[in-house]
């Protein structure tokens, strides 16, 4: 499992707000460009899935 994120859901315009609730830090941002994570820090705990306003993040099989 892992939790990806739909670039074509992201605005890319603002800081992404999933990012101050990630408890590892796992997601990552180039200035205003789509969040990537770094499936090495992640722990699949679904806290960015939560806060994601636009449903930008989801988790795979």
């Amino acid at each position: 499992m892992a939790i990806q994120v739909n670039q074509a859901r992201c605005p890319q315009n603002h800081p992404c707000p999933a990012m101050r609730h990630c408890p590892v830090n796992a997601i990552v941002q180039q200035g205003n460009k789509a969040p990537t994570i770094n499936q090495d820090l992640c722990i699949k705990c679904g806290k960015c899935i939560q806060v994601c306003p636009m449903g930008a993040f989801y988790q795979t099989a």
